[in-house]
């Protein structure tokens, strides 16, 4: 049964997923946001498709970080107004959106990818070369704040797939992740 739900309903359940800008708009299309995230059955643990709302509070709250955490490199170069984490990744993503078509890549891949490619940094902030950690410890402490981010999600299958995206992005193991990778590099930055 697809039951729709007013918007004072969807902002109590979750207030982060739908603005309260939202509730002003004529013909708004709500959606049962607050059943989905908590599983078919409502329940309050991992749904079926997703965490709970709780746990999904709690990661997004988390990955709120991205947004005022300036990118280190544009911090130390001196640029005013530099862009965020978020920024970055949102315009990686947007990059991957309206890119032409390649075969035997999945576009939508390369979107999700995109977006979650830096999503550690909200917990370890945006390391560059110029600071002096060596590659493999930097790989280690994004990993263990992925992993952290993954347990506040709740685990199951959203958690796994972030994981899985960010992992074979970091190992450049897919020809997706070669996408990305030129995306992330500087010479294909507006």
């Amino acid at each position: 049964m697809n039951r729709m739900l007013s918007v004072p309903t969807l902002l109590s359940c979750s207030r982060v997923i739908v603005p309260s800008s939202l509730a002003g708009i004529r013909g708004f299309r709500r959606v049962g946001v607050c059943k989905a995230m908590a599983g078919i059955d409502g329940a309050a643990s991992q749904g079926v498709d997703g965490p709970s709302p709780s746990s999904a509070i709690d990661f997004l709250t988390l990955c709120q970080r991205l947004k005022t955490t300036k990118r280190t490199g544009w911090v130390y170069r001196g640029i005013r107004d530099p862009e965020s984490i978020a920024d970055h990744m949102y315009r990686m993503a947007a990059m991957a959106l309206i890119a032409v078509d390649i075969p035997g890549i999945d576009r939508n891949k390369c979107i999700k990818m995109a977006i979650v490619h830096d999503i550690a940094e909200a917990i370890v902030g945006d390391i560059t070369p110029s600071d002096g950690v060596p590659k493999e410890e930097k790989s280690r402490r994004e990993r263990k704040a992925l992993d952290e981010m993954c347990e506040i999600l709740g685990g199951g299958l959203r958690a796994d797939e972030i994981y899985q995206l960010w992992n074979e992005y970091e190992e450049n193991s897919s020809p997706e992740a070669k996408i990305v990778k030129d995306l992330d590099k500087p010479k294909t930055r507006i």
